[in-house]
């Protein structure tokens, strides 16, 4: 059986670039109008939007910043003005602004929880009211579906990023107590939490003796694609994933088995 979202609209925040792109590029060749959310590259999300449409798909770029309520909002509406409803959230945008904990300033620490943990937050309330107002559509078994981006350090502490690694830590029980909340309605949420992936935003620190040092974390020996990552969310967000609920799928090549302990048991 073929994961397909035939019929189904889908907005993927964080969408012009790295995981959010192979998302929704996947998504598109899948059968789903995809809402191609972006923040500062307009030309990232316009690009998008062409692949999609050159491989017959539906989609539209859309700028909004997630830790914004009145942006969000406004992005759903004009998702179901272009597409007339919303089946899948994809709340996926995410910044770093690392720094040791004693140098961390406040404003650094706030842009990465409001990014981060508010701005899923703000999508997944806005995706749930409107799941509720449209009801069932009948074009998936579930409602609606939510996909939470985590990260491995929603569990694996990460020295001079604090900030991040408490936005993902949030991020995971946002996810959980939302799946707990709104599951007897049919609405299906989990989380993907990614290791290392070679993205462009971090493509330096995954090449030569960078690529090295990290594969060291890494038993499966090696870095991951966006592909890995998108794969994973179509497979959450069809019916083949029909009973998964409330759960986190990492997708790490086996990262968060701590390997550095692999020869001291």
């Amino acid at each position: 059986m073929e994961c397909r979202l035939d019929g189904q609209v889908a907005v993927v925040t964080g969408g012009s670039s790295g995981l959010g792109q192979g998302i929704a590029l996947l998504f598109g060749r899948a059968g789903a109008a995809v809402v191609v959310n972006y923040h500062g590259s307009q030309e990232g999300a316009e690009d998008v939007v062409r692949q999609i449409e050159a491989g017959g798909g539906r989609a539209v770029a859309v700028r909004a910043d997630v830790s914004q309520q009145a942006e969000v909002d406004a992005m759903f509406a004009k998702a179901v003005e272009h597409f007339g409803a919303v089946d899948i959230l994809v709340a996926n945008s995410g910044i770093q602004k690392d720094a040791a904990f004693t140098e961390l300033t406040l404003e650094d620490w706030r842009k990465v929880i409001d990014t981060n943990l508010t701005g899923q937050f703000l999508c997944a309330q806005a995706a749930v009211r409107q799941f509720r107002q449209q009801g069932d559509r009948g074009v998936s078994k579930a409602r609606g579906k939510i996909l939470h981006m985590s990260s491995v350090h929603e569990v694996v502490p990460w020295a001079g990023h604090a900030n991040y690694a408490a936005s993902k830590g949030g991020v995971s029980l946002l996810m959980r107590t939302l799946a707990q909340e709104v599951a007897e309605e049919g609405i299906r949420v989990n989380g993907i939490a990614p290791g290392a992936i070679r993205t462009a935003i971090n493509a330096d620190a995954l090449e030569g003796e960078g690529a090295e040092e990290v594969l060291r974390l890494i038993p499966y020996n090696r870095i991951g694609d966006p592909e890995d990552v998108a794969r994973v969310a179509l497979f959450l967000a069809s019916d083949m994933a029909d009973y998964v609920v409330g759960a986190t799928l990492f997708v790490d090549g086996g990262m968060t088995l701590y390997p550095g302990f692999r020869d001291n048991g």
